[in-house]
């Protein structure tokens, strides 16, 4: 199973994008979108920007994201 993360691009240089995912930074390429602007959210699969999302989309999904880990972190304990 492949998960794929929402992350606000806040740098962009050439054809390389730093996201940042809930304050983790990371480079990833762009190469996959033509439009990407400081300020997009984007999908982020395997080092790759592969598709751009609107901002409540992105929160939508990282708050999913958050339960899910919530649960995972329970069912360990």
């Amino acid at each position: 199973m492949c998960l794929a993360i929402p992350a606000k691009v806040v740098e962009i240089e050439d054809n390389m994008g730093t996201i940042d995912m809930e304050g983790t930074r990371r480079e990833v390429s762009l190469l996959l979108l033509e439009d990407a602007k400081i300020g997009d959210y984007v999908i982020v699969h395997a080092g790759f920007a592969i598709h751009k999302i609107d901002e409540k989309e992105a929160m939508e999904s990282i708050k999913l994201l958050r339960e899910m880990a919530s649960l995972v972190d329970q069912e360990i304990s």
